[in-house]
């Protein structure tokens, strides 16, 4: 008798799906791991000295085994915030991107020297600061700029394309006055389980929207004739 076991799916979204900015910074993410991962295992495949600080060529490119450890787990960590999501991707895109430009600086002043303990040569320095500008380049992509694109994640657009106007949330009038009281005196009687079903009702209907100067319309709303 054949036994048919159904085993559950693992269901993972496309890296490329979400839009084209959440895309850049997957995939981005992603790609220059693969540069950082073909290094390392390169210097692994040679088994460089760890610690030299003379090196060895790899691709154009000096390494020691402590270069192509640094450079398989900062992939490693590259790959893991692909996996995890676009945002995670392009923070760890900046801050890996930063710390390659310090590491140029860094191991720059200390070519030559008993320090360069990750046998730096000087295009060693250059493959830094161009791997550096490429990370902030693409984790920054669509999520520093004063005009983002309109698939961004970060952008913050409103309805009506136009900015919002913090003075509109204020009430202005008697009658909103009177409604900014009514809806506190509900939202403090529905936790205290005090509300009457009118209160109730008004609450569950302005959780339903965002903003006070909405949540005011709705409550204001029910004023044409039906009390509370």
């Amino acid at each position: 008798m054949a036994v048919h076991l159904h085993l559950p799916r693992l269901s993972a979204a496309p890296l490329t799906a979400g839009g084209r900015v959440p895309a850049v910074h997957r995939v981005g993410a992603i790609a220059v791991a693969v540069v950082l991962i073909a290094f390392g295992a390169l210097g692994f495949a040679d088994g460089l000295a760890y610690f030299s600080t003379e090196g060895e060529p790899v691709v154009g490119l000096s390494s020691n085994g402590l270069l192509s450890t640094i450079s398989v787990v900062t992939a490693a960590v590259l790959i893991a915030a692909a996996l995890r999501g676009p945002r995670i991707a392009s923070t760890v895109m900046l801050v890996v991107g930063a710390l390659f430009l310090l590491s140029a600086l860094a191991n720059l002043a200390v070519l030559d020297t008993g320090l360069n303990l990750l046998a730096f040569r000087l295009t060693n320095v250059f493959f830094s600061l161009g791997a550096g500008l490429v990370l902030l380049l693409l984790g920054a992509y669509g999520r520093v700029s004063g005009n983002l694109p309109p698939d961004s994640p970060y952008a913050r657009a409103h309805d009506d394309g136009a900015p919002a106007d913090p003075a509109a949330d204020h009430p202005s009038t008697p009658a909103e006055f009177a409604a900014e009281r009514a809806m506190r005196e509900a939202e403090i009687a529905v936790v205290q389980h005090t509300a009457t079903p009118g209160q109730r009702r008004r609450v569950a209907a302005m959780a339903q929207v965002r903003g006070r100067a909405e949540r005011r319309r709705v409550w204001m709303s029910f004023d044409a004739g039906q009390p509370v």
